[in-house]
Order: C-alpha cells, then sequence, then structure tokens
C-alpha cells in the first residue's frame, strides 16, 4: 500500500531532527577515524561479537561512529529504519544484492540500468550462483513473467540511468509481496524527489558521490561513496561478523568521507530544488526550439501521469536530461563545442554545481552490448546532461543553442554533400 506523500517540509525536517550532541559537546560529530574502539567492561566486547549488545563499536570494518551519523540522516531522509554508507555504490549494490541472496538465486532486474550494474549482474554475480533476468521497466508483467522458482529479488532503478524512464515502484512492490520478494531500488538519480520506500522497497540504495556529495571531489584518497538503506534487521546482518558481507569483504566507508556527507546533507534540498529549476527551464526552451529532449519535467514526457503519483511536492523533477544529437558523431561534436563554450564539462558522474556532460552509449552504459543498449532504447547519439546551478539561466540556454545551431549546420551541409 502507498504511503502518504511526503513532501518537501516533512523531507527536510526528518534530516533536521537529526540531531548531534555527543559528550564533547559539538553541534556536528566528531570525525571518529579510529580502527579499533575500547570496552571499559572486558564482558561487553564478547556480548558485541555475539550481536546481543548495541552502541558499542567494535572494530571500524564492523562499525564506526561517523559513519552511524551518517547511516542515521540517511535513512531520515528515505524513511526507512537504519542506513550503512560502504565505499561506493557499486559496492552498495554488490553488498546489498550478495547479503539477500548468500545462496545464490535469481534476480529479475529493469533493463534501463547504469552500465556497472549491467556488468556486475551479467559478469560476476553468475560465479557466485546469481542469475539475472533484465526485462522492460515499464511493463509490470514482464516482472511477473520472468519470476522463478528460484528468483529471490526484483531490482529497478528509480530514474533509470540514463535514459531517464520510471517504472511504477507500487507495483512492483505488490508484485514483490505476493511472490514474497524483495524489492530493490537504486535512488541515486532521485534523492528527495522520490521516496521508494513510500510504494514498499525493501531495500534502496546510493551512489554518494552524486547530488548527495554535490561536488563532483573524492573526499582524501577515498575513491567513491556508497549508501544501503533498510530495516534495521537487514542494514545489521550486513555487519554480523560470521555472516555480514560487508564486514566480511570490509567495503566500508571511511570517517571522514562519512562526516563530510553527513554534513552535505543539510543542504540536499536547496541543491535538488536549484538543479531542477535550471533543468527545467533548459528543457522547456529546448523542446520550444524542437530540440529532441527528454525531461521528467516536461509535459510531453512519456512516464508523466506515473511521475506526478510518485514525486515528492517542491523539488521538481530533477536535474538530469538527455537530447538526442542522431548519431554519436554529432553528439561528440556538440559536447565539445558546449565544453569550449563554457556550457558544461564533458564527464561522467553526476550532481555536481557545474553541467556535466557525457554520452552514455560509449562511456557509462558501454559494458551493455549493443544489442541491448537498442532494446532498452538507448540512442547512440544520446548525450546526457547534469544540469548545475551555478551561472545565469539564460546565457546558459543561449549557448547551449549556438552550439545547437552551429553542429546541426554543419551536419546539414556534411549530409548535403554525402548525398
Amino acid at each position: 500500500m502507498m504511503l502518504k506523500s511526503r513532501g518537501m517540509d516533512k523531507i527536510k525536517q526528518a534530516i533536521r531532527d537529526v540531531q548531534h550532541f555527543g559528550e564533547e559537546g559539538g553541534v556536528v560529530p566528531v570525525i571518529d577515524v579510529a580502527s579499533t574502539s575500547t570496552f571499559l567492561n572486558p564482558k561487553d566486547m564478547g556480548r558485541t561479537f555475539k550481536g546481543e549488545l548495541e552502541g558499542c563499536y567494535l572494530y571500524s570494518r564492523h562499525s564506526n561512529p561517523s559513519v552511524t551519523s551518517f547511516g542515521m540522516k540517511l535513512a531520515a531522509m528515505e524513511g526507512m529504519e537504519a542506513g550503512l554508507g560502504v565505499a561506493s555504490g557499486m559496492a552498495a549494490i554488490a553488498s546489498a544484492v550478495e547479503q539477500l541472496l548468500p545462496d545464490g538465486g535469481h534476480i529479475v532486474s529493469s533493463r534501463t540500468v547504469y552500465g556497472g550494474t549491467y556488468a556486475l549482474f551479467t559478469n560476476l554475480l553468475p560465479k557466485r550462483g546469481i542469475r539475472t533476468t533484465f526485462v522492460d521497466p515499464n511493463d509490470v508483467g514482464a516482472f511477473e513473467r520472468a519470476i522463478r522458482p528460484d528468483t529471490k529479488l526484483l531490482y529497478t532503478e528509480t530514474i533509470s540511468n540514463p535514459i531517464l524512464s520510471v517504472c511504477d515502484l507500487e507495483a512492483l512492490s505488490a508484485l514483490a509481496r505476493a511472490r514474497a520478494l524483495k524489492l530493490v531500488v537504486d535512488n541515486t538519480f532521485a534523492p528527495l524527489l522520490i521516496t521508494p520506500a513510500r510504494f514498499g522497497a525493501d531495500v534502496v540504495i546510493h551512489s554518494c558521490t552524486k547530488y548527495i556529495s554535490g561536488d563532483g571531489s573524492a573526499f582524501f584518497a577515498e575513491p567513491g561513496a556508497g549508501a544501503i538503506i533498510g530495516d534495521k534487521s537487514f542494514i545489521q546482518s550486513l555487519v554480523d561478523v560470521n555472516t555480514g558481507v560487508v564486514m566480511l569483504m570490509g567495503p566500508v566507508m571511511d570517517p571522514r568521507v562519512a562526516h563530510e556527507l553527513y554534513m552535505r546533507l543539510d543542504h540536499l534540498a536547496l541543491r535538488m530544488a536549484a538543479h531542477a529549476a535550471a533543468a527545467a527551464k533548459l528543457a522547456s526552451r529546448l523542446e520550444s526550439e524542437k530540440i529532441p529532449v527528454i525531461y521528467p519535467g516536461l509535459a510531453a514526457y512519456r512516464h508523466r501521469a506515473l511521475m506526478q503519483k510518485m514525486i515528492n511536492p517542491g523539488y521538481g523533477f530533477g536535474g538530469m536530461l538527455t537530447v538526442d544529437c542522431g548519431s554519436s558523431e554529432r553528439a561528440i561534436a556538440l559536447a565539445t563545442a558546449l565544453q569550449n563554450a563554457k556550457f558544461g564539462l564533458y564527464a561522467v558522474s553526476l550532481g555536481f554545481s557545474r553541467t556535466l556532460m557525457s554520452i552514455p552509449s560509449n562511456s557509462t552504459s558501454s559494458e551493455i552490448p549493443e544489442s541491448e543498449q537498442k532494446a532498452m532504447g538507448l540512442a547512440p547519439g544520446l548525450l546526457r546532461l547534469s544540469v548545475g546551478y551555478t551561472g545565469d539561466d539564460e546565457e546558459m540556454i543561449a549557448r547551449f543553442l549556438r552550439c545547437w545551431r552551429e553542429i546541426s549546420a554543419t551536419a546539414g551541409l556534411d549530409d548535403a554533400l554525402r548525398t
């Protein structure tokens, strides 16, 4: 059953109400980089190893105060019981899936997923007895038809990378409940915009170097950051000393990263609204110029009704849009011109204060075979934009249009010469 909508004010308040006041008196948590922690009562160490005692810290691979604080704040944002920071978004996906399928099994996944997720599901997990069937995310019936006796979970992205489709999370959740399966949702593209737990998601995943970080940096020596959010028992199972995937494989989050992300969650709402406002202005103008743009906030967006049903009011429709340039060559030419015009930066990832551009078919989705790219609707000339919020919106739009017209004129001349 769908839960009551969480508006902007309620989510902002939930994040704000994770308030720290430690014994050191600071208004924010300290950065605790200790690899091991003291037990004043030696008996408590044994109880902690057995999982009988909560609130004690054992060893950094098991738990850390800074990482715990970040997990609490992220769980509040997602309306779930607990969260755990790990070393990357891929670590979050892999750890959650392996914890849910310890003896192997079958996954039914949306075919419109991040290229790294596709590679994990097709190239690595089968070696561990986990097989995946990919289906159209817009066809809940396809998910149901793909379920086998050994199926254990359904997997999808809230807003898919890179073609920006959305699936009916409420219907998927109902299917998962009816068949005793778990629903895992990657919410990297839509923090605050959509709350998967409202619609019955069991586990939510984030790559935290995107919108949650917001500045495109790798903190200290840490290459990435990710998070797993779910109910308390599942999060605790990840760090069980005998069977926890995170505890035994060790993809823990650096406490310095956790502290930085803890601080950044306080202004995530402001940043998400700013990304969405800038993206909406650009998308609307591109549409008026009859440029083939996909953006969830446009009336022509094919999943508009579903998006409006799922979205939390007050945040807009996100900061991601795509433009179909017709061919990879034209997409490269446009991206080059846009970077030279200081419209944006040609780089993978998203959620940076400045616009980032990439061509998914030969970058973030390059792990996906061409046949599968075609099946999921990924055009080779698709240019993905993570729209930033710095600078003057009208000037950024003007720069895009100038570059588009220049590339279109050149392409038109080339086509004429070829014929």
